[in-house]
């Protein structure tokens, strides 16, 4: 990356993006754009799970580990574990990736459904594609914000879809790194902005209108080399009026540094 500095705007693997970064010769400016709040209400999980076993669903997709664990966890809390596995047992469990898939296994979660790499919404509905659904009941684990995508897919089947709240998405409590960084856009200090999420999109946006920042953020944005993790960070991007220079293929963090670390070499 020949010295150049990325702005690293994950928060959960930005230890590991930078590391990555300077690896490949890049200099790493974290500016987390996201923070992981706890969005689950012990009294719908407590009213949920009753309401499951007198209406059983026909699917529950679980779309990420961190959510599947605060699902059991909430479950645990409330005596209702057991409860929450017999519904499981008679109803098809389809996993979107790899980390949830491993935390219902360490719960003894049968899985019966899992989507292929690389493990997008796309490939969600891909797998269901032959599945009944007009009438039926899908619960869906939600992850920081709702898949709009897939609920919309799903109900246009004619399901009717459950949403289980978990965590949320919002800008961290310490954003001056991210004012930071809006400052370092504006004076050209930054070469590239590596964008792993379609939130961290939203959230920088939304710290620019707060601070009355957005046009400034704009311009600088497509003036510097924008990174994006795969189609539906890109299709974020755009609605803000940026564009992608790179793009993951396929999405997944490997190969999105090889693509950054190939346009950054380019005179």
């Amino acid at each position: 990356m020949n010295g150049k500095t990325v702005a690293i705007l994950e928060n959960r693997l930005g230890e590991q993006l930078a590391a990555l970064v300077t690896r490949n010769g890049g200099l790493p400016m974290r500016a987390p754009a996201l923070a992981e709040v706890p969005d689950l209400d012990p009294r719908y999980i407590a009213a949920l799970i009753p309401d499951l076993e007198a209406h059983p669903p026909k699917l529950v997709i679980f779309q990420t580990g961190v959510g599947t664990q605060a699902l059991f966890n909430a479950a645990e809390k409330l005596s209702l574990t057991s409860r929450l596995l017999s519904i499981l047992e008679r109803t098809t469990v389809v996993v979107r990736s790899p980390k949830p898939a491993a935390a219902l296994r360490s719960r003894g979660v049968r899985i019966d459904v899992t989507a292929k790499d690389p493990h997008t919404t796309v490939e969600v509905l891909e797998v269901l594609s032959g599945v009944p659904l007009q009438g039926e009941r899908v619960v869906v684990q939600r992850y920081g914000v709702v898949n709009e995508a897939l609920d919309r897919a799903l109900e246009a089947r004619g399901a009717q879809v459950v949403e289980v709240p978990v965590y949320r998405w919002s800008l961290p409590a310490d954003t001056k790194p991210l004012v930071d960084l809006l400052d370092a856009l504006a004076l050209g200090r930054v070469d590239a902005v590596a964008f792993t999420t379609a939130a961290q999109v939203r959230n920088l946006f939304q710290l620019a209108d707060q601070l009355d920042r957005r046009k400034a953020l704009t311009v600088a944005l497509n003036n510097t080399l924008v990174a994006s993790i795969g189609p539906v960070c890109t299709k974020a991007l755009e609605q803000y009026g940026i564009r992608a220079n790179v793009e993951a293929n396929p999405p997944k963090l490997g190969p999105f540094v090889q693509a950054l670390n190939k346009a950054l070499q380019k005179p």
